[in-house]
């Protein structure tokens, strides 16, 4: 059977045709080379049948990656190790800090503010010259799951709220974000637009979403990693360590969990590599 006759099933549950352009410039965008990419694709494209899913498609790519260039199963993996930052969304907020502090902000994790009706918790405050940013993340585990319109319009409650508190001060914020590890429905993107929001997803704005953010400032969550395992990640998350350049600074960690030399070797050559090496295309 074609390969243009294959529908494969989305995790949202919709069906979409089979595209050999999708699988490539994921691939790509690991950073894999044109015969990894060429030789992957035959392989999946031969294992493919009526109502595969997307999830196997992915699964067997990064089997192959990892088998032949484990070092860009990890970039290959970045979207799902988003989703292992959960599942409380703690770990998140603090992975958006960590991308708006080397954006240059000044970042807060889970501050008080006050509104004038009420008082708000704040999962992220960026500072920088004239910019100061209000955020609130919203963490999804579940894949088909969107921001629907509901979210962007709590959100901008809230931030009125804390701006008529704060209209007379030196010290008001300029900019209220709502940022989510999924996607936005159309008409919460359109409702952000209208309303003055700004809204950050997995890809959106365009050419200036999550995953940008990460390959522009190399900045990889460590979940990532297809070295550590699972235990290991968990315990690192619940010490808040969640960017594998964290790890670069003190070994500490990896000590405590009692990994030896020669993994740690290995664990390191692998962050150097994605942080520091890489060539991203």
């Amino acid at each position: 059977m074609g390969n243009e006759e294959i529908f494969i099933e989305k995790s949202s549950g919709e069906g979409e045709k089979f595209s050999i352009s999708k699988l490539h410039n994921s691939l790509k965008r690991s950073g894999a080379d044109r015969a990894t990419i060429k030789k992957i694709i035959d392989v999946v494209s031969n294992e493919l049948y009526q109502g595969i899913s997307t999830k196997e498609i992915y699964n067997r790519a990064f089997a192959l990656l990892k088998k032949n260039k484990p070092i860009y199963a990890s970039r290959y993996k970045l979207k799902n190790a988003i989703y292992e930052l959960g599942p409380t969304g703690f770990p998140f907020e603090k992975f958006i800090g960590a991308l708006l502090e080397f954006s240059g902000y000044s970042i807060k994790i889970g501050s008080i503010l006050q509104g004038k009706c009420v008082t708000h918790e704040v999962d992220v405050i960026a500072k920088k010259k004239e910019e100061y940013i209000v955020a609130e993340c919203k963490f999804h585990s579940d894949r088909s799951k969107k921001c629907d319109v509901k979210v962007p319009l709590y959100i901008h409650s809230r931030y009125q709220d804390i701006l008529v508190n704060y209209k007379n001060s030196k010290s008001c914020p300029n900019e209220g974000w709502v940022v989510t590890n999924t996607q936005f429905t159309k008409d919460a993107l359109i409702y952000g637009k209208c309303s003055g929001l700004h809204l950050l997803s997995w890809d959106y704005p365009l050419d200036n979403g999550i995953k940008d953010r990460i390959d522009r400032l190399r900045l990889y969550p460590v979940t990532v990693s297809t070295l550590l395992t699972i235990r290991e990640k968990q315990f690192l998350l619940s010490r808040d360590i969640v960017l594998l350049r964290q790890l670069l600074k003190d070994k500490f960690y990896l000590d405590h969990l009692g990994i030896s030399e020669k993994r740690i070797e290995k664990i390191f050559k692998e962050i150097n590599t994605l942080c520091n090496h890489m060539k991203i295309h």
